[in-house]
């Protein structure tokens, strides 16, 4: 008895085809976790970015006396991250208008979580610990390092 127009596949060619797309896929992971550390990088610099560009608004309008008198030791610079997204009142503004400098706290992408490391402007600039005058600077709370050994405490 012959068989007519047989159909599928030999042992030979499915362990080929697994082969294949074994090696494909091992390729495949490695590139694709470069990837997401790639996206969390880019991610971390402009979160960082939008906190001081915010900062600095704030001192600018501080400095330029919209504010009123600053309060003692913040040298016009926010007390908290908090008070960028609550906003503060405009000295001359009758109606109590207030000024807000962001929309929401960024989201750190290493740790996942809204809270960052504070640097004040009376602080030691290498220093992990947050005097608490005002905040001049802000920076990440994960531990992990670059591909080139920089820590991500220190971008950017």
């Amino acid at each position: 008895m012959r068989r007519r127009k047989q159909h599928g596949l030999t042992l030979v060619e499915l362990i080929v085809a697994f082969t294949v797309m074994l090696v494909l896929t091992t390729m495949a992971v490695p590139l694709a976790r470069v990837k997401v550390r790639v996206e969390r990088e880019r991610d971390l610099k402009n979160a960082v970015t939008e906190i001081r560009h915010a900062i600095d608004k704030y001192k600018d309008i501080c400095d330029a006396g919209y504010l009123g008198p600053p309060k003692q030791g913040t040298d016009c610079y926010p007390e908290s991250l908090e008070q960028l997204v609550e906003g503060v009142k405009l000295a001359q503004s009758a109606d109590g208008k207030k000024i807000r400098f962001l929309r929401r706290i960024p989201r750190d992408p290493f740790t996942g979580k809204t809270e960052w490391g504070l640097r004040s402007d009376q602080d030691d600039p290498t220093s992990d610990s947050w005097g608490g005058q005002n905040v001049f600077d802000v920076y990440s709370k994960t531990d992990e390092k670059a591909p080139d050994g920089t820590s991500y405490k220190d971008w950017p």
